[in-house]
Formats: C-alpha cells, sequence, structure tokens
C-alpha cells in the first residue's frame, strides 16, 4: 500500500468514525475516537487468531509508517501551531510566571519521581522484572516521556469544559510549554544513554539544554515576528496567500530546528503566539482573527479537527504490534506506574500553585482539574518507540507501560473530567 492509498485510509476511518460517535457513542470527539480504533485494533486481533495472513498484512499496514517521524516531525508542529494561535494571548502574558513553573516544576518532578519508582519496582524480585537490564537513566527516559501531557489532547477536551477563561488559559498554556521542556529533557536523557553516562559531563548536558530550549524559543520568536509583518503587510486582501505564508513557515521551522539542534517543538509553539496578537491592540478582540481574518484561523481549525481525528486512529492501530508481545506478568506494574504517573503530576501541580497562591489567585481546586486533565497521547507513544533496539525487551515493557497510562488518561480521565470541573 503506497501513501496515497494510506492517506486515503485513514481519511476515510477518520470520516466513518466521526460520524459513528457522532450520532451513536456521542463521546468527546479525542475519545470516541479512541474509542473505536481500539475496537478496531481488537477485531483485528480476533480475526488474526483465525486467519494469520489477515493480521500479518494488518501488522505490516502499521509499519509501512514510521509513527515516531510522522507524528514529531509532520503532525505535531500543525496541530501545535493551530493550539498556539488558538490560547488567549494576554491572558498567558499575563501569568506567563504561573504556566512556565507549572510546565517546567511539574515535568522535571514527575519525570524523576516516575523514572525512581519504575526502577525501584525493576529491582524488585517479586515482578520478575530485573532480567530486563533496565537502568535508571533508561527509567528515567521513561518518566521523560510520560511526564508531558499531549496539548492537543489536553485543548479538544478544555474547549468544551466550560471553563473560566484564565482557568482555561493555564491548563492550555502549561499544556504546550510542558510538551516542548518534556521532549527536551528526554532529549537530553538519550543523549546521555546513547553516549554512555560516564562519558556526559554537566557541561554538555546544560549545553545541549540550553542550545534546544533557548534556540527553540530564539527562532520562534525570529520566525513570528517575520510571520507578523508578512501577514501585517497583506492586511487581509489576500487570504490564500496568509494561509500559504503560515504553511510554509510551521514545516520551516522543524527544518531548521533539526539542522541546529534546536527544539522544533517551542519553536512551533512561540511563532504560533507570536501570530496570535491583536493588529490593532484592541485586547478584547480575537487574536489571530484581527491579525489575519476569520479565513485563516477556520482553516487552520479544520486542520487541526482533521490531523487530530487522524492521530488517535493511529495511536488506537498502533496498538496491534503491542499487544502481541503483551505479557500478562506486566499487567500489575502497568496499574502501578498509572497510579504512580498521576500521583506525581498531582504533586507536581500542587506545589508551584500552593507557593503562587501567596500572590496569586486561583480558582477552588485548580490544582485538581489541571492533574485529571493531564491527559498522554501521541507523543508519549512517538517518543516510546524512537527509544533505541539496544534496550531490548526492556523497550517492550516501555512501551506497554506507555500505552497503559495514555489508554487510562484518555478513556478514564478523559471521560471523568467533566463531572470532575462541575
Amino acid at each position: 500500500m503506497n501513501f496515497l492509498e494510506l492517506a486515503t485510509l485513514l481519511l476515510i476511518l477518520a470520516s466513518v468514525f466521526s460520524i459513528i460517535n457522532l450520532r451513536l457513542l456521542k463521546l468527546p470527539q479525542t475519545i470516541g475516537l479512541m474509542v473505536l480504533a481500539i475496537v478496531l485494533s481488537g477485531s483485528v486481533l480476533a480475526i488474526g487468531l483465525i486467519n494469520k495472513d489477515f493480521l500479518a498484512y494488518a501488522t505490516s499496514l502499521t509499519q509501512q509508517f514510521d509513527f515516531s517521524v510522522l507524528l514529531i516531525d509532520v503532525m505535531l508542529p500543525f496541530l501545535l501551531f493551530a493550539g498556539a494561535i488558538s490560547v488567549n494571548v494576554h491572558e498567558l502574558l499575563k501569568d506567563k510566571l504561573t504556566i512556565i513553573l507549572l510546565a517546567s516544576f511539574g515535568v522535571v518532578f514527575s519525570t524523576f519521581i516516575v523514572g525512581t519508582s519504575l526502577f525501584w519496582l525493576v529491582d524488585q524480585a517479586a515482578f520478575g522484572l530485573s532480567g530486563l537490564g533496565l537502568t535508571y537513566i533508561d527509567c528515567l527516559l521513561f518518566g521523560a516521556l510520560i511526564a508531558p501531557t499531549d496539548p492537543i489532547a489536553v485543548l479538544a477536551m478544555v474547549k468544551k469544559m466550560n471553563l473560566s477563561s484564565i482557568t482555561e488559559t493555564r491548563i492550555a498554556g502549561e499544556s504546550l510549554f510542558n510538551d516542548g521542556i518534556g521532549v527536551v529533557l528526554f532529549l537530553t536523557l538519550l543523549s546521555m544513554k546513547v553516549e554512555g553516562v560516564e562519558n556526559v559531563s554537566l557541561q554538555s548536558i546544560g549545553s545541549l539544554f540550553a542550545t534546544e530550549v533557548v534556540g527553540g524559543i530564539a527562532l520562534g520568536a525570529i520566525m513570528g515576528f517575520l510571520g507578523l509583518k508578512l501577514v501585517k503587510y497583506i492586511e487581509n486582501e489576500y487570504v490564500e496567500l496568509e494561509v500559504l505564508i503560515t504553511l510554509s513557515l510551521v514545516l520551516l521551522v522543524p527544518v531548521i530546528s533539526n539542522v541546529f539542534h534546536f527544539s522544533a517543538v517551542l519553536g512551533v509553539v512561540v511563532m504560533g503566539l507570536f501570530l496570535n496578537q491583536n493588529l490593532d491592540g484592541d485586547k478584547e478582540a480575537v487574536g489571530v482573527q484581527k491579525v489575519m481574518g476569520d479565513y485563516v484561523y477556520k482553516f487552520w481549525h479544520l486542520l487541526d479537527e482533521t490531523l487530530n481525528a487522524i492521530l488517535f486512529i493511529l495511536i488506537g492501530l498502533e496498538i496491534i504490534p503491542i499487544l502481541q508481545n503483551f505479557d500478562f506478568s506486566y499487567l500489575l506494574i502497568v496499574l502501578i506506574m498509572i497510579v504512580v504517573v498521576v500521583v506525581s503530576r498531582g504533586i507536581g501541580v500542587f506545589i508551584p500553585i500552593k507557593i503562587l497562591s501567596i500572590k496569586k489567585t486561583f480558582e477552588k481546586n485548580t490544582a485538581l482539574i489541571i492533574t485529571w486533565g493531564g491527559l498522554r497521547g501521541g507523543l508519549s507513544i512517538a517518543l516510546a518507540l524512537n527509544l533505541p533496539s539496544s534496550l531490548g525487551t526492556g523497550k517492550d515493557l516501555i512501551l506497554i507501560l506507555s500505552y497503559g497510562v495514555v489508554l487510562f488518561t484518555i478513556l478514564v480521565q478523559g471521560l471523568t473530567l467533566k463531572k470532575i470541573v462541575k
């Protein structure tokens, strides 16, 4: 099956599943598509028990594309840009300290708590995992890939929750930025894994971290400033040209980032926030609609919804090869790690809010809403698939743990978030 046929199949599935969810399931779009994709994967596996050739063909389809590359290099920049231009940038700038602290402290704290917990569990004879050979760095890699929330899933849910503007901005902003910090932290730990801990110095770690973060933010600011000047120059006269400019910039940022080892995730988010400004300084106007017009905003909203649908179908389909290698002895450790991930997320959110509440006002139970709204998604799966094959069966365990957490956060937390908000 070539790329065109594969893309056609995914679009047809997205359309059919969206109709089924809209008319029958009536679940939030993200959750409904995920449920239907899992049902599809389960059906394929069930048929595969009878017809091995059918299962082999279905598995080969999922292996025809590199999910990790497809998401991180292609889909994620578009989805993050669409998310960044829809955020209330004025609220975000007013509350930037809260968002930065939540994104940075929360991710780093959760990474080390989750990684340390997994390392301790692997070391316990009762679980029979000591033979996997997972090191502390390997366990921290799992902590880093599962710590950041998925902005695509979070933003899709938050928009339908009728939260106050400030709380919605805090959740959306924290999710957009913790993604970038999580990816940088993962790449830093991966560098230590590949090069060997003994060959890595604090100076090299600091340099890599600074290059990724500072370089990504600087690139995003430069490209955002350039894009803002271009769309202001056009002045909504040629909306097709504005679409072309924004598409070009979103594709260009990851290309430049890969050359100079900057964080493309942070770059795209910052660029989106730059373009999400008011042309005449009117604080009440909606940013991107003022700068670029409704046409461009609706185009990016359409692209966001389409890619979002395809993404969660891909996540569901990726479970086929994972379930084929599933060991039921892992079930208990999956449940334990789900609890650890949620609790560490809660503590990582509660501490900054408690400190900031000395001078800032937070709505009641904001920490609980941000904690329970911390859905994981495609990024965690993509990073897990990106782990080196040298981990052997240890990589299979991390993939299963990642998928377990993603399924729990989207299906359980996603379905109950509205009730918790109420």
